[in-house]
C-alpha cells in the first residue's frame, strides 16, 4: 500500500506492506497535515506520518481515531491519564508507530472514534485537533460567561472559538497574524480583540511571543491555558505574571473515558459546527501529492490553515 514518510531530507509516498497483527484495520479516508508534523520532519523517520486520521473500518463503519496506544498498565494509565502513558512519544501514532497518512492504518480498537451521521468523513480528520482543544478547555477553568481571548489562528486556536461557545463562553475574540485566519474566526463567531482585561487567554500559537501577549492580554485574577506546543525553550515573564496573579495551566493531548473521551466531544461538536471544516479546511490534496500538501501547509502567508490528504 502507499504510506507518506520523511525519507532522505524530504516527504515522499512509498510502498510499504499493509498492516497485519492485532487490531482494528482502518481504510483512511482523510488525513490532516498538523503543525507538530512540520516541526518534526526529519526527527520521525522510519515511521508513516499522520496523527489525524478518518476512515472506514471493515464493518463499514465511519470512525476517527484516537491516535494513541498507550500502555495501559503504568501508573498514569491506571489513573485514566493514558496520555501521560510511560510510552510518551512511542505511543503516538504518526510519531512513534505508524500513522494515518496512507491507504490502510492499525489501530487498537479503544482507539476508534464513531462518527455522527452529520460528519463526513472528508472532514472527520477534524476529531483529533478539535479533541486537544476539548482537553485544555476543560482543564482552563473556564466559567460561564467569561470573556474569552484566543491567541493564534492556526487550526487549534479557530478550533477553539466553537469548543469555547460550547464550553459557555461569553465574548470569543481572535488575536490573530494573517487575513485568512482573522477572516475564518469571523466565520466561527469571534470579535477583534479590543482590551487586555479577558479572563481567559487561550495560548494557541507555541510561541515565546504568543504567551507574552497572554500575560500582557489577561486580566488580573484571570486565566492563561496553553493549548499550543513550545518546541524550544521559552522565558517566562515572571514578574508581569506574579504581578496579575494570573492562574496557568497546560495540557497535553486528550484523555477520557466512552462515551465522555475528549474526542467523543469532539465529534459531537464537530457533528453540531458544520462550519468549521469549511472555515478551518482550506486545501485537500490527493495522498500522491503528500510533498505539495506539506509544502502547502508549511506557507501560512499563501493562506494554507488546515491541508487534508484523502487516498
Amino acid at each position: 500500500m502507499r504510506a507518506v514518510r520523511y525519507i532522505e531530507s524530504g516527504i515522499r509516498v512509498v510502498d510499504v506492506p499493509a498492516p497485519s497483527g492485532p487490531g482494528v484495520r482502518v481504510r483512511v479516508r482523510s488525513a490532516s497535515v498538523c503543525g507538530s508534523d512540520l516541526h518534526l520532519l526529519g526527527q520521525v523517520q522510519g515511521v508513516t506520518l499522520g496523527h489525524e486520521i478518518a476512515g472506514i473500518t471493515p464493518d463499514g463503519s465511519p470512525v476517527a481515531i484516537e491516535p494513541l496506544s498507550p500502555c495501559l498498565r503504568c501508573e498514569q494509565c491506571q489513573l485514566g491519564s493514558y496520555h501521560l502513558c510511560v510510552e510518551a512519544k512511542a505511543m503516538i501514532h504518526g510519531v512513534g508507530r505508524d500513522g494515518g497518512m496512507a491507504d490502510e492504518i492499525l489501530v487498537p480498537e479503544r482507539a476508534l472514534v464513531p462518527l455522527p451521521n452529520a460528519v463526513a468523513l472528508a472532514d472527520a480528520c477534524l476529531v483529533e485537533p478539535l479533541a486537544v482543544v476539548v482537553h485544555g478547555i476543560r482543564r482552563s477553568g473556564l466559567r460561564a460567561g467569561d470573556r474569552v481571548a484566543v491567541i493564534g489562528g492556526g487550526p487549534l486556536g479557530l478550533c477553539a472559538i466553537p469548543v469555547l461557545r460550547a464550553f459557555g463562553a461569553g465574548e470569543v475574540a481572535l488575536i490573530a497574524r494573517h487575513d485568512t485566519q482573522r477572516a475564518a474566526g469571523e466565520r466561527l463567531g469571534a470579535v477583534p480583540a479590543k482590551s487586555s482585561h479577558y479572563d481567559l487567554v487561550i495560548e494557541a500559537a507555541g510561541s515565546q511571543s504568543a504567551f507574552a501577549q497572554a500575560v500582557e492580554t489577561v486580566r488580573p485574577h484571570g486565566k492563561i491555558a496553553v493549548i499550543g506546543t513550545y518546541w524550544d525553550p521559552i522565558q517566562i515573564p515572571g514578574f508581569e505574571l506574579a504581578m496579575k496573579e494570573a492562574d496557568l495551566s497546560m495540557s497535553v493531548l486528550y484523555s477520557g473515558a466512552p462515551p465522555n473521551r475528549d474526542v467523543d466531544r469532539a465529534a459531537a461538536l464537530l457533528a453540531a459546527t458544520p462550519e468549521l471544516p469549511r472555515a478551518v479546511i482550506t486545501h485537500r490534496f490527493p495522498l500522491d501529492a503528500a510533498r505539495e500538501a506539506f509544502a502547502m501547509a508549511a506557507d501560512r502567508k499563501a493562506g494554507a490553515i488546515k491541508v487534508v490528504l484523502e487516498p
